[in-house]
């Protein structure tokens, strides 16, 4: 449920900010209030308070906001806090981001391997993944899983290439339990 709400009102905002032209601004203005509410988390707890009425959420909001960001932003926000959506703010704002990043086709990749990769590795990495794709740049996040054994795990969006030793061997010891011996 939570990630159709996300997609729906992300997709909303996305659609706002195409037409107005403004995917850039909207998209730094939302990086600027995602580093605000991080450092702030007493700010969320405030605005999901189930005893605090929405009028006076919406208040805070506009104290908070008002004149720092566009008023299209604005009036989403505002929009989120009616409809009681504002637990879904920081999925909504990936979704926003992650549709600007595809539309100025700037990739997103989660490499993970069993050891630390060196920068020349992680260069061929991404160098790689760039010659295979449509995107012209990659935001690269590297993680090590020692579980893995060997080789490595990409994921980009919905897809996922897993080249992991641990991988092959519980596909190999599957294909063993499946032989009926004669």
């Amino acid at each position: 449920m939570a990630k159709l709400v996300s997609k729906t009102y992300g997709e909303a905002l996305f659609e706002l900010a195409m037409e107005e032209n403004k995917t850039r601004e909207m998209m730094e203005e939302i990086q600027a209030i995602r580093d605000v509410l991080t450092a702030n988390p007493d700010f969320d707890k405030l605005m999901m308070h189930p005893g605090i009425p929405k009028q006076e959420k919406m208040q805070v909001m506009e104290n908070v906001w008002k004149g720092k960001v566009s008023d299209e932003l604005a009036g989403f926000l505002q929009i989120v806090i009616t409809k009681e959506r504002y637990g879904e703010l920081q999925a909504i704002f990936e979704y926003f981001i992650n549709k600007v990043k595809e539309l100025q086709k700037i990739g997103v990749a989660y490499v993970t391997t069993a050891v630390e990769l060196t920068d020349a590795q992680k260069s061929d990495v991404c160098s790689r993944i760039l010659a295979t794709s449509s995107y012209e740049t990659m935001e690269m996040h590297y993680a090590v899983d020692s579980s893995l054994i060997g080789g490595m795990v990409i994921r980009i969006n919905d897809r996922v290439v897993d080249s992991s030793i641990r991988t092959r061997l519980n596909d190999m010891t599957k294909q063993l339990l499946n032989i009926q011996l004669g």
